[in-house]
């Protein structure tokens, strides 16, 4: 028979119904700031040179509760996922790790919008270089400084995920940093469709 007794800490949490409505506040919280920025976003987004079609589709927020064991929240604005073409800005909240804000490149978008990092290779942006573009996790073998990603490697992607993060300790300076990342990614990609 399974082993099915709790350890003194997971007894602790299992008596206490304030950790869970705790965390319940919290994931409402993102779920705010999330909704306040998609209407920022969606000001930001419309007053650029960006594709009509990425702009099409409303914001929209997604939920879940293991992202590795944690829960997590995500807001896609704007968004364009179609066969093999994807547009995204994505901005992530992941308990116990970080806020996150991805520009998500696949197939024709990609094919347009390669060219326009050089402009911020040395502003502390990394790129994915795995080859699940699923993946949010800053690890070594997820992510690399794209200071430190040359042009052929670039090049050999079949998709672009450029990211930015922030520790959860920067609560209060979340929303800037979002706003501020991206107004960048914005004008990054609606200055290669002028």
């Amino acid at each position: 028979m399974a082993n099915v007794t709790l350890s003194y800490a997971e007894m602790k949490l299992v008596a206490n119904a304030s950790f869970i409505l705790t965390k319940n506040s919290i994931i409402n919280k993102v779920y705010a700031l999330f909704g306040e920025l998609s209407n920022a976003f969606k000001n930001i987004a419309t007053q650029q040179y960006l594709p009509e079609e990425v702009l099409y589709t409303s914001p929209k927020i997604y939920r879940g509760e293991n992202y590795e064991g944690l829960p997590w929240v995500m807001l896609d604005y704007p968004r364009y996922f179609k066969n093999e073409d994807f547009f995204a800005i994505r901005v992530f909240f992941w308990w116990g790790n970080f806020f996150s804000i991805t520009l998500q490149l696949k197939g024709k978008y990609k094919t347009i919008f390669q060219n326009s990092f050089s402009n911020i290779a040395n502003d502390d942006w990394f790129l994915c270089l795995n080859e699940n573009e699923w993946q949010h996790h800053f690890r070594e073998d997820n992510y690399k400084p794209l200071a430190l990603v040359s042009e052929t490697e670039l090049n050999n992607l079949s998709f672009i995920k450029l990211a930015k993060k922030i520790p959860l300790t920067e609560w209060n300076n979340a929303e800037d940093f979002f706003l501020i990342y991206f107004k960048q990614l914005v004008k990054l990609t609606s200055q290669s469709v002028k």
